[in-house]
């Protein structure tokens, strides 16, 4: 390789000054493992030269895809399904009675005590006549666009095991998440925005933290890129340089590319070399492109209410769910939203869905926030034609039971059966798969597990999830592992 004669005067910089700007240039190294670049083969080719970043399908998909983009919305701490989605009425006719099971009455968390009908009173909505619980009021709307899985079930009681299963296909940490796969398959439709990007919660991360959109074995470019939603933090640390006077022209960048792949290229089989080398590279578009992308200033008042960005409860989760739409009207592939964040809060509120003291209290207070910002996210993306391209999908990691824990007013860990829902991209809204039993203690008809969730999704995609695989340890790995079916009965 040669450079162009046309930098050589770069060699003319003094060193101290030339490695000064380097660095200011780019911000702290820490950007390089939040930041992954380019996916697509085609800017893997336009940044790379000769190289070529590992993208399964090369832009192109296994059959025609009725969805362009992801957006995932997880409620970790577990979602009592038996409040919110799943109506049983066999469990009002059992309320106050005992608890009888075959393994006895010990419970994840504490003793089981009486059964419990829901909380909340359960209506019927829409044209489809779906049953939805008071507590999403605004939700119910969606009804006829909505597909409900009622008989989702993990294998792990635990809420960061189970978290990334649902996000990963394994109990254990170190797989790549769903988000990881769906870029490596597909890449990017933008040069300047993250592939994948992850809204925690402004309370946090969620169980498991960034375990749950961890790229794994797959090129650790394909990783998820955290924005932060807090209006008091700048989306991206460090993005730009302490010394606004900072002079990085596109000469200098061109040289740090040169000598950067160069680098790399002595060392092929390091792919955290080539995620930081393409962080870095995509951290100089992000300077002119992330300001806008999570600016509001421009959305219009109507917008701005009804995402209830002026709430103080409600507008958090609302800004994540407006800064969705607009990375995936802007190309980005996989939106990720946490609606909740690890038990941290010394609140007497938990900070997630985990409601095992007081379930009026703590869905009460999530209820409304969820309920506001999906409503807001689908009735935008609907009016400008974007969710027929758009996956938007809702779930937890585990449900609660149908009993109360011993004498608290709270609800334990269920990993029996609870419901998940998906909307837009293909999927056939006003419909439902599988049920769980009588009163919503575990999966009855059609029990389905995280496989089947993404295999749908991946399918929606245009990708076969059979055929996406990754070499590893002598082992052919796909997000679905060895399992899981497309629930064709809701696209």
């Amino acid at each position: 390789m040669k450079i162009n004669v046309r930098h050589s005067h770069i060699f003319q910089v003094p060193r101290r000054t030339l490695l000064d700007q380097l660095g200011d240039g780019f911000g702290a190294t820490a950007l390089a493992v939040m930041l992954p670049g380019e996916s697509g083969a085609a800017a893997s080719e336009r940044n790379s030269g000769d190289r070529r970043e590992s993208t399964a399908l090369a832009g192109r998909c296994h059959h025609r895809p009725t969805a362009n983009s992801v957006i995932q919305i997880f409620c970790p701490g577990g979602m009592s399904h038996v409040d919110t989605w799943d109506y049983r009425p066999e469990l009002e006719r059992a309320h106050g009675t005992s608890f009888d099971a075959e393994l006895g009455k010990q419970t994840f968390a504490g003793v089981a005590g009486t059964y419990a009908k829901s909380f909340w009173r359960f209506r019927q909505h829409g044209e489809c006549g779906r049953w939805l619980s008071d507590l999403f009021p605004l939700m119910s709307r969606h009804v006829d666009d909505m597909a409900f899985i009622h008989s989702m079930q993990n294998k792990s009681a635990l809420h960061g095991p189970a978290m990334f299963m649902m996000n990963s296909g394994f109990i254990r940490p170190g797989f790549p998440s769903m988000g990881s796969w769906v870029t490596y398959g597909l890449g990017c439709e933008t040069d300047n925005l993250p592939s994948f990007v992850v809204l925690p919660d402004v309370r946090g991360l969620p169980p498991g933290g960034a375990g749950n959109w961890n790229a794994g074995f797959l090129p650790a470019v394909h990783q998820g890129t955290i924005i932060e939603t807090a209006t008091d933090k700048p989306p991206i640390a460090n993005l730009f340089p302490a010394n606004a006077q900072s002079n990085f022209d596109g000469a200098r960048r061109e040289f740090l590319r040169f000598i950067n792949r160069q680098h790399a290229d002595e060392r092929p089989a390091d792919s955290l070399l080539e995620a930081r080398i393409a962080s870095y590279e995509l951290a100089a578009k992000l300077q002119l492109s992330a300001p806008e992308a999570v600016g509001l200033a421009r959305e219009t008042d109507s917008i701005h209410q009804l995402y209830a960005l002026a709430d103080e409860d409600i507008g958090p989760f609302g800004r994540q769910c407006l800064l969705a739409r607009r990375f995936v009207e802007r190309g980005v592939r996989f939106v990720q939203i946490f609606c909740g964040a690890e038990n941290t809060s010394s609140k007497k509120i938990r900070p997630n869905w985990d409601s095992h003291e007081d379930i009026v209290r703590d869905h009460g207070y999530w209820g409304r926030i969820l309920d506001t910002g999906v409503h807001a996210l689908l009735s935008d993306l609907k009016s400008r034609g974007l969710l027929d391209s758009t996956l938007v999908f809702c779930t937890t990691e585990f449900g609660r039971q149908p009993f109360m824990q011993g004498k608290q007013l709270g609800r334990d860990h269920n990993p029996g059966v609870f419901t998940s829902w998906l909307a837009g991209g293909g999927i056939k809204g006003g419909t439902s798969y599988g049920t769980s039993d009588d009163v919503g203690f575990k999966a009855a008809e059609n029990p389905t597990y995280s496989y089947d969730l993404h295999a749908t999704a991946l399918h929606l995609l245009g990708i076969d999830h059979e055929r996406l695989t990754y070499y590893q340890n002598g082992i052919q790995r796909r997000l679905t592992d060895v399992h899981g079916h497309v629930i064709r009965e809701i696209l």
